[in-house]
């Protein structure tokens, strides 16, 4: 037997191994053995019977967890112990402080990696969160009639399904959280997406053949399904060249890439 991510050798406890069973209580649960080296060989714990008693007390006051604690005598008359840590459905915190197991490896969960751990486990994803302050009054009308046409126009909704106001409109779809309007509903239809979700706008940068310097760039704000739009327009009549000829007195454009857009 061999440390690996369900298994841990200790020598001697100490406190900070409560770190090591909120990790394993995050991640897949484990076994921690004190009283043993690297590979695995016992060497004996002097302190046992002390231990048996107040590791289980310690999880509970720092975690609300109980995991199960045996004493194990060899037949040479060492003894050693054995913490048997059950993975938790609900995420579990060393005072205050959330682990996880990577390898055989135990590392504190912080920034947007401990929101997606927290989000995951309660069974909650980033976009269906609710977000108490928005209004009505901060999404875009032009969104709303942009949505309502191309779905229409695809075949995905009929023209009946978006006959209807726009807050059921969006409660069909899935973009409340009880009364409050949630991350995906200010995304798509916010009148500044970014306001509530930083970073939720798109950048283009113009760079000349072999060179890094960047020439020029645009940054496009506004619901997201008002950007798209803004940003394939903004490609063809800015950034992409046309070969140009012309019929008549009219002139014609072809790109390289043709407009398709539904």
């Amino acid at each position: 037997m061999i440390e690996n991510q369900d298994v841990e050798f200790k020598k001697i406890w100490k406190d900070e191994y409560l770190k090591w069973i909120c990790g394993m209580a995050n991640s897949n649960g484990g076994i921690i053995y004190i009283g043993k080296d690297d590979e695995g060989k016992t060497i004996g714990l002097d302190n046992a019977i002390k231990l048996v008693k107040e590791i289980p007390n310690k999880t509970k006051d720092t975690m609300g967890i109980l995991p199960e604690v045996k004493l194990v005598k060899e037949d040479n008359g060492k003894v050693y112990l054995k913490i048997k840590v059950d993975k938790y459905p609900s995420p579990v915190s060393c005072k205050g402080k959330f682990y996880l197991r990577s390898g055989s490896n135990n590392h504190e969960v912080t920034g947007s990696e401990l929101d997606k751990f927290i989000l995951d486990r309660i069974g909650l994803r980033w976009e269906n969160l609710p977000v108490k302050d928005a209004t009505f009054e901060d999404l875009s009308q032009d969104a709303f009639k942009l949505f309502r046409e191309k779905s229409v126009k695809s075949g995905r909704l009929k023209p009946e399904d978006v006959e209807v106001d726009d807050e059921i409109l969006l409660r069909n779809l899935g973009l409340y959280d009880g009364n409050y309007l949630n991350k995906a509903a200010l995304l798509l239809f916010g009148k500044e997406p970014n306001k509530w979700c930083v970073g939720s706008y798109i950048k283009i940068g113009f760079f000349e053949d072999n060179d890094a310097d960047l020439r020029y760039q645009d940054e496009i704000y506004g619901p997201l399904l008002l950007q798209i739009d803004k940003t394939i327009d903004l490609m063809y009549f800015k950034y992409l060249k046309a070969l140009i000829h012309y019929e008549g007195i009219q002139r014609i454009d072809e790109y390289i890439f043709p407009v398709n857009r539904i």
